[in-house]
């Protein structure tokens, strides 16, 4: 065993013996120090490897789940080892390469749904403890569906590589805590949180200059129906993450709740399946870090006065009873829509579809007192979802843009 890897080891062991606020200096080390194996089991769970690779009612990690982008449907590969329809035959060194470069093991550039752009941020150790982990996952024979013209042609993504990626391993900020440099580097490397949470540009690529101040992304709707959600704003602007403390964070990371919202949507796969897994420490690190982000204040539309006014009956009918006529909601009724990200997303897709198809529940999460909220699909016209929806985003002091009768028909 090398000498920097023993050190390693002894720093994670160190990391969960102290207490929760306790943190091993190495930015990057995994705080599981029992195996390359144990390690990378955590690491492939912040990375969120399952979700992504397990198609529904499939083998896990034998690819063949669905990404809707604009340019088609894209299927994610079989990361199993299996020689012929996974990666058996990869080498350690071809794993990093396709995390770091976005190069494939016969060198086809991948396509970057598959987040290189963000893994490249990975230490070369972790990768190959992530190695080390699929190689003993039960080798599944199974080739995922044939991808659509557009990403049979790899040509185009070396011309975008050259525009929008930088490749290179994180490089920790001596200004700040240990803390918060572990926590940027799972939140901007493994975690890709920017994947979802960034604005992208006319090519698909994130805008860094608008990094994690939510994005629109594309999932399946509770009836089966692709659809438009818009990840939140993480920065702690008053339209973003601004009511929460670091403990809300953390809690939310842990639970799936907490007293400012609770996961639904496409966000439940990433708590199940990720980062309830991770660490108190870790957890503790990405929260200090997601807090940091520096805020931009509102600078959109608002709704105007007569459209609030135009939701208040709707609301006070269908709403106020577990929302409250404040907005702040209750232990025991439902959660807040005053402050609310969700609520106030630059996108209204994620509170049109909460609305007309209901919250999507995690399961495995327990939501408390909260009350299990009907879907209003049925119930509510499409003016009706309009009104009301305007209404929660104009009252309590939320600032976000009105709501269109076209932003809902395109989520029904």
């Amino acid at each position: 065993m090398g000498a920097a890897k023993l050190i390693r080891q002894l720093l994670g062991t160190v990391f969960l013996l102290a207490s929760a606020t306790c943190f091993a200096q190495d930015h990057s080390a995994s705080p599981i120090a029992n195996s390359p194996i144990e390690r990378g089991r955590y690491l492939a769970a912040a990375g969120n490897c399952l979700s992504c690779h397990t198609r529904p009612g499939g083998e896990p990690f034998a690819g063949g789940v669905a990404f809707e982008t604009p340019l088609g449907t894209l299927y994610s590969t079989n990361i199993t080892p299996e020689p012929e329809t996974g990666i058996g035959r990869w080498t350690v060194g071809d794993l990093q390469r396709a995390m770091h470069e976005g190069i494939a093991r016969d060198g086809s550039h991948l396509v970057p749904a598959f987040p290189y752009t963000s893994f490249t941020k990975v230490s070369n150790a972790d990768v190959a403890d992530i190695y080390a982990y699929l190689r003993t996952l039960p080798p599944k024979r199974y080739t995922p569906p044939a991808n659509g013209l557009w990403f049979k042609m790899r040509w185009p993504v070396a011309l975008w590589n050259s525009l929008f990626f930088t490749t290179g391993r994180y490089v920790p900020d001596p200004g700040k805590s240990a803390e918060w440099n572990r926590g940027a580097y799972l939140v901007e490397g493994l975690g890709h949180c920017g994947a979802c949470h960034t604005p992208r540009n006319a090519f698909l690529a994130e805008q860094q200059d608008k990094a994690y101040t939510g994005g629109v992304i594309r999932d399946e709707l509770s009836r089966g129906k692709v659809g438009r959600w818009f990840a939140v704003n993480l920065t702690s602007a008053k339209h973003g993450l601004g009511s929460w403390s670091v403990a809300d964070l953390e809690k939310y990371f842990r639970t799936g709740v907490s007293s400012r919202a609770g996961t639904f949507g496409p966000m439940n796969e990433v708590i199940v399946n990720s980062l309830k897994w991770l660490t108190p420490a870790d957890l503790h690190a990405m929260a200090v870090y997601v807090k940091s982000l520096q805020a931009e204040p509102y600078a959109g539309d608002r709704v105007p006065p007569e459209l609030v006014a135009a939701g208040a009956s709707i609301y006070k009918e269908r709403c106020e009873k577990c929302h409250g006529a404040s907005g702040r909601g209750g232990f025991f009724s439902g959660p807040p829509l005053a402050g609310s990200a969700v609520v106030q997303g630059e996108d209204p897709a994620s509170l049109i579809n909460i609305i007309i198809h209901g919250p999507s529940r995690a399961k495995g999460v327990s939501y408390g007192g909260w009350e299990t909220m009907s879907a209003y699909g049925d119930v509510l016209d499409d003016s009706q979802v309009v009104a009301v929806s305007n209404f929660v985003r104009g009252s309590w002091g939320n600032q976000a843009g009105p709501v269109s009768p076209a932003a809902v028909r395109s989520l029904r």
